[in-house]
Formats: C-alpha cells, structure tokens, sequence
C-alpha cells in the first residue's frame, strides 16, 4: 500500500530548523572539493601530467558520470521514498555514503587519477541523490506563503556552512604551509575535515527531521521498486497538467547549466587564468559565500512578494552581468566584482527554483517531483561542464574563450522563461486525478 501523509502533525520550529541545518551541513562538499580546493588541486596535482586542457576535461567528465547516476536515478528514488514513506532513510544512507567516500579522498595523491575520479564520483552521487531528497521535505513543513523564505533561509545557511568548511581549511592550510608542507600532503586532509563537518553538522536534520508518510501495511522490495517506476511513468504521462513545471524545468537545465560550471570550475578558472594561488581561491570562494548567503536571504524575502518567477529572472540579469565582467577581467579588481556579483545571484538563483518546485508540486509526492528537479538540475550538471571541458580542450586551454558558453546559457535560460506561468502552475498541483 502506497505511503499516506501525516501531514496534519504541527511542524515545529526545531525541525524547520532541522532541515535548514542539512544544508549547513553539504554545503562543505560544495564549497570545498566541487568549488574551491579539490578541483583545482585535481587539474594542478593529481592529473597535472596531462595538461591543463586534458586535465579540465577529465575533472568534467567525472562530474558528469556523477551527475549521470543521479539523472537516471533521481525520479524513481523519489517515487520509491514517497510510496514507501521512506525519504529520511534514504537521506541517512546518502549522508552516510558522501561522509565515507569524502573521507577516502584523503588517499587520492598525485597521479591517482582512477581513485580520484572513482571517489569523487561516488562522493558527487551520494551527495546530489541527498540534496534531492531533502528538498523533497520543503513543500511538508511550511506553507504557498513561507516556502520562499524556508528555502532562502537553507540557502543561507548553507553558505554559512560552507563559510565554515572554508574557514577551517583555511587556518588548516597556512599552518601547513608555516610548518613547510607541500600541497600534496596538506590538500587531502582538506577532505577530512569536510566530512567530519558534514558528519557533525548532519546530526540535527537527522535526529530531529520526522518522516511525515507512513506506510499503512507491509510490502516487499520488489513491490515498491515496480511501484516507483509505475509512479514516473504516471507523472510523465501526466505532463500536460503540468505545463508549467516541466516548461520550467527545462528553463532551470538550461540556466543552471551555466550555475554548474561556475561551481566546479570557478577556482580552476582563478587558478589558470588569473593566477590564483590555494590561499587566494579560499579567500575568494568566502567572499562569494557571504554575499551568496546575503542573496538568498533577501531574495527568500522577496520571492515571497514579488514571485519565485520574477526573482529568478531578476538573478539571471545579475548572472549575465557577472559573467561578462570575468571575461573581460584582466585584473584582480574586475574579477573580484565578478565574483561578488556571482555570489548575489548564486543564493538568489538556488533558492527561488527550489521553491518555486515546491508550490508547482502535488501533495504527497514530493519526492517524485523533487526527483525531477533533481534530474533536471543533474542533466545541466552534465550539460554545463562538458561543454567548458570541452571548448578548453578544442581551445588550447583557453579557459576565457569557453567563458562564453556560461553566458549563452543564462540568455537562453532567461528567454525560456517567459514561457511559464507561476499562478497556473499553482493550480495544476491541486488538480486531483
């Protein structure tokens, strides 16, 4: 028997915070090994013996195969979690799987591609399928008036945690470099500390966070995988009553394809074009945080006035403007306003799409649809960084001139926009069928 909501329990303010507190808690995965340390220490140590270019592609080509998992995935793991009341257990396994393989990147030395590449992979799956599933909590535990604001205030948070995460590699990293320690040696455990972070930071959402479906009756494994892929079929065949969503989601692959690559490619960007040495790109990615968190504070305010719609148009323009100021960059004052830039439309952009998700989604399959924003967020995590690798590569290592492909992404996505409406997006989630 399929899940059934127990949605009328009060949501309190500790478990409100509870789900804000997870992404605290990933957002050192994000900030660290996907944005600012572990990529660039990838491209300049682990596979520095195969060219810049060659070695962008290949850090690329891991997000992607991640990215991959998590598309094929993503659905039918939410329809599983919604059927089964299940989405907290998965979360715990997620969390635990993205600790574990986190912590094993301390092993990926120079020239260890293939352990690096498997790891961070593993860690980048588990990572995403989690993301998914804690989003999927959102439309339970607030209201069509506070969903805008609990999200911004996740986003928030989360680049506080991530702020954290850099903070403490940081004064780990200069006392390393005090005590003469090479990069190779004080990078990896660079990794250690963000999975005892995330560990630690975790415990709140999973101790507090309650599971709101139950399960009415025994089932088996095998009835709820059926019942899962029987569900996105369902939904796929239901899209006509849900135009605006997936007319959405195919604007949110398009722009978010240009967030991916800033995300993972950011401190290679520093790093090769302007010279950014591992103290400079921390410093640079705190920055960022700060006014990210700031972005999606004000902007989880204003979405709640203005629409989810509208904010995220307003953040695309900000995109657009950061992204010419790096591609025309030649000193470390443009660059800086670029980043700044990036960092305001960055929280803005994150959390209105994920709440605007939440109102387009029916009650009591939540997972399900957040499964298809996780898959269409992944299918741009795909999309976005292949195409930069791709043009460094074709370019010689030009890393400005693949610059541009972040550019066309957010004028597409912008464009693409104009073709939803938000209120009857609303409407649709409350058809009964």
């Amino acid at each position: 028997m399929a899940a059934s909501s127990n949605s009328s329990e009060p949501v309190t303010r500790r478990e409100r915070f509870a789900w804000c507190m997870y992404d605290f808690a990933n957002s050192g995965y994000t900030t660290v090994i996907l944005t600012a340390i572990f990529n660039a220490y990838f491209v300049g140590v682990i596979a520095a013996g195969q060219g810049s270019g060659d070695a962008t592609l290949l850090w690329t080509l891991a997000m992607a195969a991640a990215n991959a998992l998590v598309l094929i995935s993503a659905p039918v793991v939410g329809a599983i979690a919604d059927y089964s009341g299940a989405k907290k257990r998965f979360l715990t396994i997620t969390t635990i799987g993205c600790v574990v393989f986190t912590a094993l990147l301390y092993f990926a030395g120079p020239g260890d591609i293939a352990l690096a590449v498997v790891l961070v992979i593993l860690a980048t799956f588990m990572f995403a399928s989690g993301e998914n599933l804690i989003a999927a909590f959102l439309p339970e535990i607030s209201t069509p008036q506070t969903i805008g604001r609990l999200s911004g205030y996740g986003w928030a948070l989360g680049y506080l945690g991530g702020l954290l995460a850099l903070v403490l590699c940081l004064v780990y990293v200069k006392y390393a470099e005090k005590q003469g320690i090479e990069a190779a040696q004080y990078v990896p455990v660079t990794n250690l500390i963000v999975a005892a972070l995330f560990a630690l930071a975790a415990l709140p959402t999973l101790l507090w966070l309650r599971e709101r479906a139950t399960v009415a009756e025994s089932f088996d494994s095998a009835h709820i995988v059926r019942q899962g892929f029987s569900r996105l079929r369902a939904t796929l065949r239901e899209a006509r009553l849900h135009t605006d969503l997936f007319r959405f989601l195919l604007a949110l692959t398009t722009y978010y394809a240009g967030i991916h690559i800033v995300i993972v490619l950011a401190a290679v960007y520093a790093q090769e074009v302007m010279g950014f040495k591992t103290q400079d790109t921390i410093i640079l990615i705190m920055v960022v945080n700060v006014t990210a968190a700031i972005g999606a504070f004000l902007f989880g305010h204003l979405q709640d006035r203005i629409g989810s719609l509208r904010c995220i148009a307003i953040t695309l323009l900000i995109w657009i403007a950061a992204i010419g100021c790096a591609y025309f960059a030649d000193d470390t004052l443009l660059f800086w306003v670029a980043a700044n830039l990036i960092g305001t439309a960055l929280g803005g952009a994150q959390s209105a799409g994920r709440a605007l998700v939440g109102q387009f989604t029916p009650p009591g399959r939540q997972g399900e649809f957040f499964g298809l924003w996780g898959l269409a967020t992944k299918l741009s995590a795909i999309i976005g960084p292949l195409t930069y690798g791709g043009m460094v590569y074709l370019f010689a290592g030009d890393h400005r001139i693949a610059l541009l492909s972040t550019l066309g992404f957010f004028v597409l996505g912008l464009a693409m926009l104009s073709a939803v409406d938000e209120q009857r997006g609303r409407e649709a989630a409350n058809i009964k069928y």
